[in-house]
């Protein structure tokens, strides 16, 4: 039975790009995301998958919608053996220039939303020996001054090391992918695009999170930190 993959902000970018690999590697994917809109141009593009691909409207930040998510994948192939936290976004500026209430909203994306997918999704994943995988960032390992952006990347790689012994002995893998600098749709949404010297694409890094997939039984990558040759911080 081909597995089932669940991913968050699967719409663009390195969401995107990862579903795009594993529905040719076989797996019956499902993505989520906040815009309807996004999500079927996205569909439009992975036609030829057919049936092995679900587009589900939701705010990975809302308790109810994540669980609809879930339910909704389970509806409709009856198991689920990975899933991939990879909603998030950032803010341009620094603490001293965010409004609050796009402060709250970032964590909420980025902290809560993966939580919200591991309580949901950790009887299932139990049950298949499956693999949870959280989009960290370098950010999560180096400080910036003034970047809550970092500070969430942070919560969310130890909220990996948390997950990981709660459900290591049960055959559950937990990996966190923390990128540099990628071209995506993320740094437009911040108001500019990375130097081109220095960026990888969405594609490179969907490789690597199919790689930690992809690992046999019994093995357990637990962090993946990828830059781009020349970034130095």
């Amino acid at each position: 039975m081909e597995p089932v993959t669940l991913i968050t902000g699967g719409s663009t970018g390195i969401g995107a790009a990862t579903a795009r690999a594993l529905l040719k590697q076989g797996h019956r994917v499902a993505v989520t995301g906040r815009d309807a809109g996004k999500l079927a141009a996205f569909a439009t593009t992975a036609a030829e998958a057919g049936e092995r691909l679900l587009v589900i409207t939701g705010d990975a930040s809302e308790a109810d919608a994540v669980a609809a998510a879930v339910r909704h994948v389970l509806d409709t192939w009856g198991q689920l053996d990975n899933v991939i936290a990879n909603a998030g976004f950032s803010l341009p500026g620094n603490l001293e220039t965010h409004a609050p209430e796009d402060m709250r909203a970032m964590i909420l994306t980025n902290v809560l939303g993966p939580a919200l997918l591991i309580h949901e999704t950790l009887p299932h994943l139990r049950t298949s020996k499956g693999r949870i995988v959280i989009i960290g960032s370098v950010a999560g390992v180096r400080h910036t001054p003034g970047n809550l952006y970092s500070v969430t990347k942070w919560a969310a790689h130890a909220l990996a090391e948390n997950t990981r012994l709660l459900v290591g002995q049960d055959g559950v893998g937990v990996t966190v992918v923390a990128p540099g600098i990628v071209d995506t749709p993320f740094w437009h949404a911040r108001g500019g695009t990375p130097e081109a010297a220095a960026t990888m694409t969405a594609e490179q890094i969907a490789d690597t999170i199919v790689f930690a997939i992809n690992q046999p039984a019994g093995v357990d990558i637990n962090h993946i930190t990828v830059r781009p040759t020349g970034q130095v911080g």
